[in-house]
């Protein structure tokens, strides 16, 4: 099966989810006829910091301090407006988020991109789980759980030799790691040579699932008894940080071949170089040998729990593919090296099982972060739903998840269409109404049908001709302007002001100015966007390629040298 799912962001440690490249955004169509228009307009921004919109961090500090003063109630069109608001700034009258303006100003002094990526937990993509009852059925035909299960019922109030272990029936796996899971469990206790099972533990082994949920909460405090090492080997000694990262990074993935992850962990065990012994080189062929046979039974134990699903057979093209990205951050040594062990036809394969993906996310969950579940949102308000879908769901899923919302008594298109209108923001409006594009069977032919839509007219426009849907020559003249209102309101939430004065000089040159006072005639309906283009974007481009030329009196081209200064 095809791997459908791809992360987002950056991924911990270990992680090794391809990512896939975004195509940049395309800048407002243009006609030919106006001398501003005639230039290719550039791409305002890659679709992906549409995520990010609302995220204060990705503001220029042009942008911070106009948004700062538009919260504080400063009306930007009055020429003294702004100039008091400085004036409150400067005597303390004025609240804003100092962290904020740091991070803005470091990122300036520095030259630095807005990215919180290190600051961030990875987004994880969201995932189905089946109907209660098949979790409990799968939790009861783990042979993890038989094996514990019989160890304790094998061991009894009285007691049993701890030589005898291997001995007990039904006993087909690790009697050494079976024990000490157990222990760790606290189904048995070991006292004087023998294995007593815990009284209080008799409801725990009537419930299997609860029984699964403890053996696989248990398993980052088993590294030495899974690994069988006593050698100090990072593996091994990091195991309880390491094992979690590996089932974060299975996470809401197909089959991902385990030579993808091994590769990963190499790197994250060479950096703890000291506990390494002898030549680094000379003993590299080796540890690497004992990492694969490390991670190898690794696999089998969470395959003999029913964490994982173990197969064979050829990588998906996706994990190649991702190999050339420019975002992959491995050294060259391990690109050449996965490309050859990815190439191989017979590769083992790992997929969390349902019973893995909910205990993971569980986890995740008590860590406090975001594991979107498909269905949990079939009782979210259309704004809830759109916004969650934008920023955390891939297509597929998305499609899944409003499919289901739409299933639902009293819910429809034109509550979430209205959702979309009483956005403020240009870029997550436009993003929330691109999910009901590519969601929806129909979705294309509805933007069509709101191409004269006062309010989302604009965005629809914007979406049809970004997919090549609409060509940009069959719009007329009101369609093209509206289309560059959309696009500046974009780029100036985005990059702000500066940014959007760039942008517009480099289009239409001296024109820039002739360029946005047309947009800002074209009736796009964000007023208060429109406001801010004309004080913070229009008005200083007026003032550049517009200022009059003052001449001191008499010292005109030409004035003879003695009449000028002559009293």
């Amino acid at each position: 099966m095809s791997s459908r799912r791809a992360r987002s962001s950056t991924s911990p440690p270990t992680s090794c989810a391809p990512t896939s490249p975004t195509s940049p955004r395309r800048a407002c169509a243009t006609r030919a006829a106006p001398p501003w228009q005639r230039p290719t307009p550039p791409s305002p921004a890659p679709p992906e910091f549409r995520k990010s919109l609302d995220d204060p961090h990705l503001q220029g500090l042009a942008k911070f301090w106009a948004q700062t003063a538009l919260d504080h109630g400063v009306d930007l069109t009055d020429p003294g407006g702004f100039d008091d608001f400085k004036q409150d700034l400067d005597a303390g009258r004025v609240h804003y988020d100092q962290d904020i303006l740091d991070h803005l100003t470091q990122a300036r002094l520095l030259g630095a991109e807005l990215d919180l990526a290190e600051e961030r937990a990875p987004l994880q993509p969201p995932i189905a789980l089946p109907p209660a009852p098949d979790l409990t059925t799968a939790a009861v035909g783990s042979r993890t759980v038989r094996r514990l299960t019989a160890l304790a019922a094998w061991a009894g109030k009285d007691g049993r030799p701890v030589t005898d272990l291997g001995t007990m029936p039904a006993t087909d796996g690790d009697p050494d790691l079976l024990l000490a899971w157990a222990k760790r469990v606290r189904l048995v206790r070991v006292a004087k040579g023998r294995v007593h099972a815990v009284a209080k533990a008799a409801p725990l082994l009537r419930d299997p699932e609860a029984l699964w949920q403890r053996a696989f909460d248990a398993l980052p405090e088993l590294g030495r008894a899974i690994t069988g090492r006593t050698d100090g080997a990072p593996f091994t000694l990091f195991f309880d940080e390491l094992l979690p990262d590996l089932l974060n990074t299975l996470y809401g993935m197909d089959d991902m071949p385990v030579a993808r992850l091994e590769e990963t962990v190499w790197l994250t065990c060479r950096e703890y170089e000291d506990y390494f012994a002898g030549d680094r080189r000379a003993s590299s062929t080796l540890l690497r040998r004992r990492l694969g046979d490390d991670l190898a039974r690794t696999f089998d134990v969470l395959a003999d729990l029913g964490a994982v699903e173990l197969s064979r057979g050829p990588a998906d093209e996706l994990y190649l593919a991702d190999l050339d990205h420019e975002a992959q951050e491995l050294p060259p040594e391990s690109v050449e090296r996965l490309r050859t062990r990815l190439a191989e036809p017979d590769l083992l394969l790992a997929r969390l099982t349902p019973l893995g993906q909910r205990a993971v996310r569980a986890r995740l969950l008590a860590e406090g972060r975001d594991a979107p579940l498909i269905g949990e949102l079939a009782a979210a308000g259309p704004a809830e739903l759109l916004g969650v879908l934008t920023q955390h769901y891939p297509p597929y899923d998305a499609a899944a998840e409003l499919h289901g919302w739409l299933a639902q008594p009293g819910h429809g298109i034109e509550p979430l269409l209205e959702a979309v209108r009483r956005c403020p923001f240009r870029t997550r409006a436009g993003a929330m109404l691109n999910v009901l594009a590519e969601a929806l069977p129909d979705g294309r032919a509805l933007l069509h049908g709101l191409r004269r839509d006062p309010v989302l007219g604009p965005a629809a426009l914007t979406y049809l001709v970004d997919v090549g849907e609409l060509d940009p020559s069959a719009i007329g003249q009101d369609e093209h302007l509206l289309l560059a209102a959309e696009n500046f309101l974009t780029l100036l939430e985005l990059g702000g002001p500066q940014t959007l004065i760039e942008q517009l000089k480099a289009m239409a040159g001296r024109e820039a100015y002739e360029l946005v006072a047309a947009v800002l005639d074209a009736g796009h309906h964000d007023t208060v966007g429109l406001e801010e283009i004309r004080a913070l974007v229009a008005e200083p481009l007026r003032t550049t390629h517009h200022r009059p030329l003052r001449l001191i009196p008499g010292t005109g081209p030409g004035t003879p040298r003695t009449k000028r200064h002559r009293r």
